[in-house]
């Protein structure tokens, strides 16, 4: 059997090779023109619920002594919140720390001495009655509470107002994408993906509009309105 010079072999093979690359390239389907766009909606609703952090701070010469001392003033703090209707589960230690106190030499060497501790307790508390927000603080403050107030306004269930900002997302960006797309001389094809849009702890809620809550010798309180807001990223089809 007569060998081919291996150049003459490889210059033989080229063409089929070559005869192959547009082939491979027109098995490839064309890119399909598409539009990506971001829909925003939201809806305003009162909140039924009130979601308070209150914190009792103490200081001693010794941890035991700061520690017992805080005990005592949590105590009472919760007994009362129990009395005034609060129900146990919506009670929940958010927080125990118990640090010491430090001075420093004036002269600025030396090592710093130990005069004392700091135990503070903090106490999540779940007012379902809002307009009793104002009295709680106050009897809290009145019983020991000396850091903490922060208070948050929400809904149980917000899923209905969720419902509609999300509706009203979907709306917004069908809209946004038919502007887009006769702006550029074409119009909007099928919905290709959609999917919502969230950070770590999903739909957020934000205050706006406030109406006055004021209880007889209670410490003045905005509810306000909560506005839950939504995005959806939806891509659609291009017609030409």
């Amino acid at each position: 059997m007569t060998r081919l010079p291996l150049n003459l072999a490889a210059a033989a093979l080229l063409p089929l090779a070559l005869a192959a690359v547009p082939a491979a390239h027109a098995a490839e389907p064309a890119a399909e023109p598409r539009i990506v766009v971001t829909g925003e909606g939201e809806t305003a609703v009162s909140p039924d619920m009130a979601v308070v952090t209150l914190s009792v701070v103490r200081e001693a010469e010794t941890a035991r002594a700061a520690l017992d001392a805080n005990n005592e003033a949590m105590r009472a703090v919760i007994a009362a919140m129990k009395e005034e209707g609060v129900a146990a589960r919506d009670l929940q230690t958010a927080g125990l720390s118990i640090q010491p106190r430090q001075v420093y030499p004036e002269n600025g060497e030396g090592r710093p001495r130990i005069v004392g501790y700091t135990v503070s307790n903090t106490l999540t508390v779940r007012v379902r009655e809002i307009g009793n927000t104002g009295a709680i603080l106050d009897r809290a403050v009145t019983l020991g509470v000396n850091q903490g107030g922060n208070i948050a306004f929400l809904n149980a269930d917000p899923s209905a107002a969720l419902t509609t900002a999300r509706q009203r997302a979907v709306e917004d960006a069908i809209a946004r994408a038919r502007t887009l797309a006769e702006a550029a001389g074409a119009s909007v094809g099928p919905i290709l993906s959609m999917r919502e849009r969230q950070g770590q702890d999903g739909p957020r809620p934000m205050e706006v509009r406030a109406m006055r809550m004021d209880a007889a010798g209670a410490a003045p309180v905005e509810a306000g309105e909560t506005t839950y807001r939504v995005e959806v990223e939806v891509t659609f089809g291009l017609e030409q």
